[in-house]
């Protein structure tokens, strides 16, 4: 064997050991470098920035910003007429105020049913129309003795349980609340006060549907509908934008009559321009005056 051969192999495998090193640090640079070019090109990106398109609420029609509110009331039950007032009512869901005289409710064992029957019902609010209906109708008597017809609606109040200090003095459109104060007749006056003294709040009334001498309905329910625009339009009642309307029970105990009023609430439904509430929720009332069942 020639004596130089193991040095020639140690140099050979010395040589390719090196080779072997510069090409994996080469690869490995290389690769590196890649990496980083890659690394740069993403870090050089804008940042993407994901938006999304909100649809703007849907602006909403004047009316239905404000709507006008209508309080119905009732006055002088139960009577006949109550039951198809209240079957319209109910079916139409809308509230009203039944102003009842205590002394109607031991009339008859209809009456007193039909008392029953709304205070069950959480579409009516029961409200104060005194004792006697101004001791049966003789108004200047009853209002030229304030005591006593404090008295007879302070009566009225106990035989009905009322939890509501609201009132309609019978006969006269008399208003004293918070923010109202009027008196259709001066001869009225003294007794709207003594009401108020003693802790009562009088609601009268924006537009009456009248009757004639048969208890016949006399305005067709289209004319009541324009009158109730008419009357908002031209800002013709005692708060902006609430309008409290009088009817009478008795009224309605005829079927055309009954059906008026139904197709006067629902010609106001349609209109979607006016809510309906209980007097209780009249502006200026105070919250003792508000009725719990």
């Amino acid at each position: 064997m020639d004596p130089d051969s193991g040095g020639y192999i140690n140099c050979s495998l010395l040589l390719k050991a090196s080779v072997l090193t510069v090409s994996f640090t080469a690869f490995s640079f290389y690769r590196h470098e890649k990496q980083f070019d890659v690394l740069k090109a993403v870090l050089s990106k804008k940042d993407i920035v994901v938006t999304k398109t909100i649809t703007p609420a849907k602006k909403l029609h004047k009316e239905h910003l404000h709507k006008k509110t209508i309080y119905l009331t009732f006055d002088d039950g139960p009577d006949k007429g109550s039951r198809n007032v209240m079957d319209i009512l109910e079916e139409e869901d809308v509230p009203a105020t039944l102003f009842m005289i205590g002394q109607n409710i031991y009339g008859s064992r209809m009456q007193e049913a039909l008392y029953d029957s709304a205070r069950q019902c959480s579409l009516f609010e029961i409200a104060n129309h005194s004792y006697t209906h101004a001791f049966r109708n003789h108004y200047d008597l009853f209002y030229a003795e304030p005591d006593s017809a404090v008295h007879d609606f302070e009566r009225c109040a106990d035989s009905l349980k009322l939890n509501s200090h609201i009132v309609r003095t019978p006969g006269r459109n008399i208003w004293r609340t918070e923010n109202v104060s009027s008196t259709d007749l001066k001869n009225s006056i003294a007794m709207g006060d003594s009401l108020y003294s003693k802790g009562f709040e009088a609601i009268g009334w924006d537009a009456e549907w009248h009757f004639d001498k048969n208890q016949r309905l006399v305005q067709t329910d289209s004319e009541m509908v324009s009158m109730i625009d008419s009357a908002f339009a031209h800002n013709r009642t005692k708060t902006g934008g609430h309008l409290v309307l009088l009817a009478h029970d008795r009224c309605f105990a005829k079927s055309d009559d009954s059906a008026r009023l139904h197709r006067f609430i629902s010609a106001l439904k349609k209109k979607d321009e006016y809510d309906f509430e209980t007097v209780s929720s009249y502006p200026g009332l105070t919250k003792d005056s508000v009725v719990t069942k």
